[in-house]
């Protein structure tokens, strides 16, 4: 931070990292080379069907929600990249030769609009969920798991898309990145105060930044809730800089993981700052991004030397190309849709994945419980080396703590540097250790 302080540069000894696997070709999805160089785009397609189906040449329906137009956290990038899939698609002849139909929904951060959204997917005979994102998973899963309709790639926002049979998670979700991000602030903070929302989902994640932290022989954080909905945070600031100010001689760090409101905090928190000087923080992605570390002042405001963990390479590595080149072509100007977004980076390799499924059916009915089948067969698929290869199993390493369905344990260390959030160091840091030794219970 400027004048400040910084965190270092150079990631601490107690996380070493590991590079990804060489590029691979995405199993079931391309036949040769990469995607971008394959695919034949085509502009301007019409408006996607609203037929309903799966089978023989019939469309297939696949739904995607997300929060939007609400007080709290919001991912409008998430369906509105859906829907960009599904023009750039059907523009090639759509999947097998069959059209996508994406019909979106938004759960407004609502339970009940959760399970108004996962009964449109029943009643319009959706044959998956992919790309989503909602803290209500109480409210969904029981509606989708009722007809047996797959949950893919969704956001890791709850433990319940780690533990149901009909999730197939791309990420590893909030415990993933709060236990990388433990593990990288244990040797370089001192007291740690983590500001999470007073909800559910919030509750879950004092346990997993500390599983990292005592990893790396630190104490655990103070635990400091706070409504996800706030228009300020000058109180919750000031107590947070008293708790992590107490010594000087080792100054601590905070950490604040509020969704959309995280760029709220950090507003009463780098007034409130001022009279504590050594504090710094770190966060995770999703809670920031570009577009936030530029809002707040880019190299003099308050995200500068923080640490951010993400699930993917960042932004500018080669492997976003094919992505990049479908928002060119099929959502250009629409600034729901940001490539730097974790939500539209999950959206975009949950419909990888789908398009996996669906080609490894052939000319076979696709439906809700062939997709579903197919992901439990033992499916394989490469996303080009943005994740691990990915595969779903009942016995994967994390089953024995509660998270049978959590297959990418990988995080990437990213860091703000002067104004430019880059990435830390080379390859990802495979955090499934971190989670084996917490107590999660």
């Amino acid at each position: 931070m400027t004048g400040r302080r910084p965190i270092r540069s150079t990631p601490p000894g107690g996380l070493r990292g590991r590079s990804r696997a060489t590029r691979a070709t995405r199993t079931g999805v391309l036949s040769a080379g990469a995607l971008v160089a394959c695919a034949s785009f085509a502009a301007g397609c019409g408006v996607v069907p609203g037929a309903t189906g799966g089978s023989g040449d019939d469309p297939i329906t696949v739904m995607t929600w997300a929060p939007q137009d609400t007080g709290a956290t919001n991912k409008p990038g998430m369906p509105a990249l859906a829907q960009a899939y599904a023009r750039w698609i059907n523009a090639q002849g759509g999947l097998g030769g069959r059209e996508l139909n994406v019909l979106t929904c938004n759960d407004h951060n609502d339970s009940v609009a959760a399970a108004k959204c996962a009964r449109r997917a029943v009643k319009e005979d959706a044959v998956a969920v992919v790309g989503s994102y909602s803290q209500y998973a109480d409210s969904f899963f029981p509606v989708l798991e009722g007809s047996g309709i797959p949950y893919i790639g969704g956001y890791g926002i709850t433990n319940t898309e780690f533990t149901s049979p009909l999730s197939y998670p791309v990420n590893g979700g909030q415990p993933t990145l709060l236990a990388g991000l433990g593990s990288t602030l244990a040797d370089s903070c001192g007291p740690v105060t983590l500001i999470r929302p007073d909800t559910i989902a919030g509750d879950q994640l004092p346990v997993l930044l500390d599983s990292g932290l005592t990893s790396g022989g630190h104490e655990r954080a103070h635990d400091q809730r706070a409504a996800e909905d706030a228009t300020e945070y000058d109180g919750q600031s000031e107590q947070a800089l008293v708790r992590t100010s107490a010594d000087p001689e080792k100054p601590g760090c905070v950490v604040p993981v509020l969704g959309d409101r995280t760029g709220t905090f950090m507003d009463s928190f780098r007034r409130a700052r001022e009279d504590h000087p050594g504090v710094r923080t770190a966060t995770v992605l999703g809670s920031v991004d570009q577009t936030t570390v530029n809002a707040s002042g880019g190299a003099s405001g308050p995200y500068e030397g923080a640490y951010v963990t993400g699930w993917y390479p960042s932004v500018d590595d080669p492997a976003w190309a094919g992505m990049k080149e479908l928002i060119k072509e099929q959502a250009f100007g629409d600034n729901n849709v940001d490539a730097a977004d974790a939500g539209v980076q999950t959206t975009w390799i949950a419909y990888t994945v789908f398009q996996a499924v669906v080609e490894s059916l052939g000319d076979g009915e696709v439906s809700a419980g062939t997709v579903r089948r197919a992901l439990d067969g033992g499916l394989k698929v490469g996303t080009d080396g943005l994740t691990p290869d990915l595969q779903w199993t009942f016995a994967d390493k994390l089953a024995s703590v509660g998270f049978p369905r959590l297959v990418n344990a990988d995080v990437t260390l990213q860091v703000v540097r002067q104004g430019r959030l880059v990435s830390a160091r080379e390859g990802a840091v495979d955090t499934t250790r971190t989670l084996q030794d917490a107590d999660i219970a």
